[in-house]
């Protein structure tokens, strides 16, 4: 096993991380270069997240320090955008605030049971939560671009608005079941929290 096979998956992993922050600065920047950069960069961070994974079940370097950081690193990619797409008034902050409430609570399951010794794996719920919200943030980069190049028709506006809410209500949603799911699935571990 080669240095690179042992320190690539976890350092896509941190990769994401950084390129989350350069992609939160490009939101706010004005131009369709900007956005440009922003789109593009964003499917890099996105595409780390599925290789970082495959490389290490390839290589055999699933560990427990990856299985724990690849959860957060995609949290920070989708809970950053979607806090900046609030601020700039594109989505809906209720919506936000359900998906952020989610995630902390299940963060916090997981740094509970870490501490236990307890790692719990993405189930494939929340593995389509995540794709979901991956979807939705790259419909709402796109429009953001295609609204830079040229002043929305109120016609066009209006569809790019029942889009958008589309595909945050269905991201909410899988939200909410993915995260349905996962408590259901560890309530005796939960259980013992609550009762120690």
């Amino acid at each position: 096993m080669t240095t690179l096979q042992r320190l690539l998956p976890n350092s896509l992993t941190v990769l994401r991380v950084v390129l989350t922050l350069v992609i939160m600065g490009l939101v706010f920047a004005p131009g369709v270069a900007a956005k440009a950069w922003c789109l593009g960069l964003f499917l890099v961070a996105a595409l780390t997240d599925w290789l970082d994974g495959a490389l290490a079940r390839r290589w055999g370097q699933v560990t427990p320090l990856g299985i724990l950081l690849d959860p957060i690193a995609d949290k920070v990619l989708v809970l950053g955008l979607l806090l900046a797409f609030v601020q700039l008034e594109v989505i809906r902050a209720w919506m936000v605030l359900v998906i952020v409430l989610r995630e902390f609570l299940i963060t916090g399951v997981r740094l509970y049971a870490a501490n236990r010794h307890i790692i719990i794996p993405a189930a494939r719920e929340g593995k389509h939560k995540t794709v979901s919200q991956m979807g939705t943030l790259f419909v709402i980069l796109v429009v953001v671009m295609v609204e830079e190049m040229a002043p929305a028709s109120a016609a066009r506006a209006r569809f790019f608005t029942a889009l958008i809410d589309g595909c945050m209500w269905v991201t909410v949603a899988l939200t909410m079941f993915s995260g349905g799911s996962f408590f259901w699935r560890n309530r005796a571990l939960l259980r013992n929290a609550i009762t120690r």
